[in-house]
């Protein structure tokens, strides 16, 4: 199947009032668990790496992009290519060139001001070149092993007014709001406030996307969906799975050397978590807001 834009699969999931799931790339067995997980519960997915992920690869983002293409090219559900997080401009300069459908440009560690003329300058260069662009305003804390913001912080909530005028003055496709969740949570306990989701889902007019989704429970996965959001981003819940299948099968064989192995069991763990929590989406039309 042709690889998919993720401007696509997100204006399919706002016509029909679902999501779309995104989930983070690291490896090769990240984005083969990850369509395998997909293409058991039928669903549309897309495959994001994050500028964190092209520094662990060297800072080389074309070979992974290419690896994760390649596996959405031979995929039998939709699959979108997208590059997250991006906060160098060098980076996202090379978006267009390693296959990117679509870019998360992250500015919102700036002042408001600034956050939204770099955005609105890199919302001019991707749309010249048929690229979809995400921002983020309010800050999902947690971000590269930072603590996670206090949930009540000046600036740590998107404030409705702020964002609908951010959104006309930058021309984004999609913006990422701060709603109660944090990156890189190992717990599921994180309280998304419902209320001022439903104020964000009437003011802004472009899809909302939500980050630091592995911290909430399913039944609040479900909820956010029905209160509005489009794109759900997913990253900790696949290392949780990975790194939990390798630790059981090297305590099990200790003197195991073949990372195919237990890499393999590590990929299967993923795989079943992206059918469940796509699933979970995909329960949301039973929840209302």
């Amino acid at each position: 199947m042709p690889i998919a834009t993720t401007g696509d699969l997100i204006t399919d999931a706002a016509a029909w009032q679902r999501a779309v799931a995104a989930f983070n790339v690291i490896t090769l067995e990240h984005a083969e668990a990850i369509v395998e997980g997909a293409e058991a519960v039928g669903s549309p997915v897309i495959l994001q790496i994050s500028e964190n992920a092209v520094a662990y690869h060297r800072g080389r983002p074309r070979p992974l992009a290419r690896a994760a293409a390649e596996i959405a090219e031979q995929a039998t559900v939709p699959v979108s290519l997208h590059l997250d997080h991006v906060q160098s401009t060098e980076l996202l300069y090379r978006a267009a060139d390693c296959g990117f459908s679509s870019v998360m440009f992250d500015a919102a560690r700036m002042p408001y001001t600034e956050n939204l003329a770099v955005t609105r300058a890199a919302v001019v260069w991707a749309h010249a070149r048929g690229l979809w662009l995400e921002a983020e305003l309010g800050q999902v804390g947690g971000k590269s092993g930072a603590p996670p913001l206090d949930a009540h912080a000046p600036g740590a909530r998107t404030d409705p007014e702020e964002a609908r005028s951010f959104v006309a003055a930058t021309g984004v496709d999609a913006l990422a709001v701060a709603v109660g969740t944090s990156h890189a949570m190992t717990s599921r306990d994180a309280r998304i406030d419902h209320a001022l989701l439903a104020r964000l889902r009437a003011t802004v007019p472009v899809p909302l996307v939500l980050h630091g989704s592995s911290g909430v429970s399913d039944d609040d996965l479900a909820r956010a969906v029905a209160s509005g959001i489009t794109k759900v981003n997913i990253g900790t819940a696949l290392n949780i799975a990975l790194t939990g299948a390798v630790r059981e099968h090297l305590a099990q064989d200790p003197r195991g050397v073949d990372p195919r192995r237990y890499l393999a069991e590590g990929r299967d763990a993923m795989a079943r978590t992206v059918a469940r929590l796509i699933s979970t989406l995909s329960s949301a039309r039973a929840h209302t807001a």
